[in-house]
C-alpha cells in the first residue's frame, strides 16, 4: 500500500511540475532574470508550494505516528554547517544555469531533449561523486 501511495504522488507531484511549466528551464531562469524579462511563475508556484505545506506540518505534528509507518522520520541534523551552505551554493548555482532542479529533470527526461538527457546524466555522476567522496572522507 505505501508503494501505491507513493507512486501516486510522484505522479501528482510530476502532473504538478508539467502543469505550472516547471519542466521548462525558461521559467526558472526567467524568474531569476531580475533586470530582463522577469517571468514571476516560479514565485506563485513556490506560494502554492508553502501555502500546503506549510500547514501540513502543523497537522503533522500534532500527530503522533503517520499513518502508514510506525514513526515519523524527522531530520536528526539541523545545524548549518560548511557542508549544508556549500551544497545550497551548488544546487543554486546549478539550478539557475540549466534552469533545473532534479524534481523536473526527472520528469522532463520523457522529453529526450538533448539539454535534459545532458543534465540528468551530470546530475546522476555528480551523486555518484559525491557517494565515493563522502565514502573516502569518513
Amino acid at each position: 500500500m505505501t508503494n501505491v501511495i507513493a507512486l501516486i504522488s510522484g505522479l501528482l507531484f510530476g502532473l504538478g511540475l508539467i502543469l505550472s511549466e516547471m519542466v521548462n528551464p525558461a521559467r526558472v531562469q526567467g524568474f531569476l532574470d531580475w533586470f530582463g524579462h522577469w517571468d514571476p511563475t516560479l514565485g506563485f508556484v513556490m506560494a502554492g508550494a508553502l501555502s500546503v505545506t506549510i500547514p501540513g506540518f502543523y497537522f503533522l505534528k500534532q500527530r503522533s505516528k503517520p499513518v502508514l509507518s510506525a514513526q515519523f522520520q524527522w531530520p536528526q541534523k539541523t545545524d548549518i554547517d560548511k557542508r549544508l551552505i556549500l551544497g545550497a551554493a551548488m544546487f543554486g548555482c546549478g539550478w539557475g544555469l540549466a534552469g533545473f532542479c532534479p524534481g523536473p529533470a526527472l520528469t522532463a527526461i520523457v522529453s529526450f531533449l538533448p539539454q535534459v538527457l545532458t543534465f540528468n546524466a551530470a546530475m546522476l555522476a555528480g551523486m555518484w561523486l559525491f557517494l565515493i567522496w563522502n565514502k573516502r572522507s569518513q
